[in-house]
This record gives C-alpha cells, sequence and structure tokens, in this order.
C-alpha cells in the first residue's frame, strides 16, 4: 500500500495508536472514560428526529439526491446566516450541502489545488485542514493557529519565502484543537491580508454555535468584502448533536464553490433526503436545544476545570467549542503527547486525544472533549488524581505497547 501516491504522503494515524489501546484495555474489563473523540453523547433534538421518521419512506425520498443539497436546505442555511450573522447569501451560488464539514473541506482541497500549490495552515489544527491538501498533492506550509498580531507578521514571512505563492491561507475559530475564539478585527485584517496577496481564506466555523460567554463567536462573512476571498464551512454535527447524520455546509465565494460543486457532482448525490429535510427543519425550528446544549456542555467545562485542578492538573477554562486544550503536568512533559496518552488509558482508564496529532506544535498538550456526564467526569479526575499521586512512585512510566 505504501506504494500509492496519496498513501505515501499520509503518516499513520496517531489517534489510532491510542483507540488501539483503548480498545484492549476495554476487551480487558477496564472502564475506560473517554475524553478524546469529540463525539457527541447528547441526542439529536426531538423535533428533528420527528421530521426524519416523517419523511423517510414518502414518495421520491429513496431515489438520488441532489449534490450541492435540495432547495430548501440551502434556503434554510442562507436564512441561518442572515438571522445569526446579519450575512446575505444566495442559496442557489453561495450554499452548498456538504456530508459533513469535513468532506467538504478535502473536497475543496481536491477542486483548487494543483500539485505543488502552496497553502498556509495553521499548526496545531485539525487534521483534515493540512491533509486534505497534502492528498490532492499540495504543500502544507504551518504558520501559529493563535489569533494574535504575530500571527500576521508569521503570515507575511510564508508569503515572502513561499515558491510558488500560496493559493490559501486555512483558518478555524473557534478553535479545534486550541478552543481560542477570533475577533471581528481578526477577520477584517484577514480579509484586508487576503486580498492585499490574492490569495483565499478558507474558514472553518464548526463551533459557532458551541460557546459559553454570551459573546457569539462571528463570521467571516460578517466584514465587508470578505465574500471576494471566503469560503466557510460550517457543521451541524456539533450543534445540534448529528455528527453521525454527516450533514454540513460550505458558504461564500461563487468561484471556489462552483468549483467545488463541479468536483461533488462527480463524486456523491448528497446526503439522503430525509437528512437534508430534518437538517432544514434543525435550522428554521426552535432554538430552545441549543441553548440547553450550551447550558450542558458549559457544565461539565466547569466541572472539569475544578475537579481536574483538585486532582493536580490545572485545565485552563475554553470560552468555546466541546474541548480544553490541556498543557502535560509537567513530570510527564518529556514523555510528549502519545505517551503521555497512552500513560492515561494504562493507568489511569482515562482516554485523550494526543496533541501531536493536530500537529508537530501541540505536542506539549492532550486535547479533552467534554463529551461524558458530569459524573463521569468526576470518576476521571479521581482516576487521575490517584495516577498523579502514586507517579512518583512508579519505577517504569512508560506505557504498555499496542498490539495490532
Amino acid at each position: 500500500m505504501s506504494d500509492f501516491y496519496r498513501v505515501r504522503r499520509l503518516p499513520p494515524y496517531v489517534f489510532e495508536q491510542v483507540n488501539r489501546l483503548k480498545a484492549q484495555a476495554r476487551n480487558a474489563g477496564a472502564d475506560i472514560i473517554d475524553l478524546g473523540m469529540g463525539n457527541p453523547d447528547l441526542p439529536a433534538p426531538k423535533h428533528v428526529i420527528d421530521k426524519l421518521v416523517e419523511t423517510a419512506g414518502k414518495p421520491r425520498t429513496d431515489r438520488y439526491s441532489a449534490s450541492k443539497g435540495i432547495a430548501g436546505l440551502r434556503r434554510a442555511q442562507a436564512a441561518y446566516y442572515a438571522r445569526r450573522f446579519n450575512v446575505k447569501l444566495n442559496p442557489d451560488t453561495q450554499v452548498i450541502a456538504t456530508l459533513g464539514s469535513k468532506e467538504g473541506f478535502a473536497n475543496m482541497a481536491q477542486a483548487i489545488t494543483a500539485p505543488g500549490d502552496v497553502v498556509l495552515v495553521p499548526n496545531p489544527s485539525y487534521p483534515i485542514h493540512a491533509f486534505g491538501f497534502l492528498m490532492a498533492g499540495g504543500v502544507i506550509r504551518s504558520v501559529p493557529a493563535e489569533p494574535t498580531p504575530d500571527y500576521f507578521v508569521a503570515l507575511e514571512r510564508a508569503i515572502i519565502h513561499s515558491i510558488p505563492k500560496p493559493i490559501a491561507v486555512v483558518v478555524c475559530f473557534p478553535s479545534n484543537p486550541t478552543a481560542m475564539v477570533a475577533s471581528l478585527d481578526f477577520y477584517r485584517d484577514l480579509v484586508a491580508f487576503a486580498k492585499k496577496h490574492d490569495i483565499f481564506v478558507l474558514s472553518d466555523l464548526a463551533y459557532s454555535e458551541v460557546y459559553f460567554d454570551n459573546n457569539p463567536p462571528p463570521s467571516m462573512l460578517e466584514v465587508p468584502g470578505a465574500m471576494d476571498v471566503t469560503v466557510e464551512f460550517t457543521s451541524m454535527s456539533k450543534t445540534f448533536s448529528m455528527a453521525g447524520w454527516r450533514m454540513g455546509f460550505a458558504v461564500g465565494n461563487e468561484r471556489l464553490l462552483a468549483a467545488l460543486g463541479r468536483v461533488k457532482s462527480y463524486l456523491d448525490y448528497g446526503a439522503f433526503t430525509p437528512i437534508q429535510v430534518a437538517a432544514a427543519a434543525a435550522l428554521n425550528g426552535p432554538e430552545d436545544c441549543i441553548n440547553e446544549m450550551r447550558a450542558i456542555y458549559r457544565k461539565r467545562r466547569d466541572v472539569m476545570v475544578e475537579s481536574f485542578a483538585q486532582a493536580g492538573w490545572a485545565i485552563p477554562a475554553p470560552t468555546a467549542t466541546m474541548f480544553a486544550w490541556a498543557p502535560i503536568p509537567d513530570k510527564f512533559k518529556s514523555l510528549g503527547s502519545l505517551e503521555f496518552s497512552k500513560l492515561l488509558v494504562e493507568k489511569a482508564h482515562v482516554a485523550v486525544a494526543p496533541g501531536i496529532g493536530f500537529g508537530e506544535h501541540g505536542d506539549e498538550f492532550v486535547r479533552l472533549a467534554i463529551v461524558e456526564n458530569e459524573q463521569r467526569i468526576r470518576q476521571a479526575a479521581r482516576n487521575l488524581r490517584k495516577f498523579f499521586d502514586n507517579a512518583d512512585t512508579l519505577h517504569n512510566v512508560v506505557p504498555m505497547k499496542a498490539t495490532a
């Protein structure tokens, strides 16, 4: 398999090593508290499920659908952007429904990337942001993940020293994995930068509705002129706990979306029509379920920060996303994030995502997902405290090896 061109460009999936250890431990009877994958444990809203059930089996709904999404769903997404961000979108030319934001991102990379094209990607960042372009034959140049003035210094340096000139820059705020949030002023500066250097911006806004401080994260498309250079990706996965439904959107620049639409027309016929109808019902429906989701994650966040601190692990409180980006405790920092993550599975029965999986600049951190209930999070903290208390007496803290 290593002879295949695209496979050669993909390193072994870091998270799979932790997943194998987790599976081994569970097979041996261990109760593993899984804070690794950002897989929502909350149910999808009842009115959305009811719409799915109502629609499934009706005449014509079992047929092929539309690769860019049915008209009603695209109109619902345009209405959401108008309501939430005061951004006007043409649902026919500026909205495409995708099979989750991950698929949309990967196929956008396929649509716009020629072999050797350079793309600026934050490090650490969600893996598809880099590997979508690598699979398409592109070249990745890492830039910082923090929305600070230094970010633009790094961007200018990357533009000067990249041959050929980069075609696009990727941003992700609220950030997976760091949970940082960007301001509208940051986006204004980024739009100006993109126009100055004639490059596109691909913005991942999957966590737009998972925030905790009554300060809703902005859309980059709120900036005047952003539509000229930007495509933004959103997802139903976290907002409505519909991760397995695989429903997301790409919106913004018509030229880029036309390219994405062309590629998708060759690859898929869109999601199952009843899922699209139910997704439209979610976007057009009441927001009580979104507010309840935020309240649950906020409480879990508070419980995690408090109980982990009592266990001896200080975790910065995220203001958005369903993740905490946690620095590895000093006594374990030399292990690196992968070995530390393995150690937690073996010794504390807690699974986390190693920061190295999001880029080499994440190796001093692990990502914690608040996808377990409060009782389980407190149990994780008790397990961690017991492990930390005993760690000084451990002669060998190197974790066990996973078997294939």
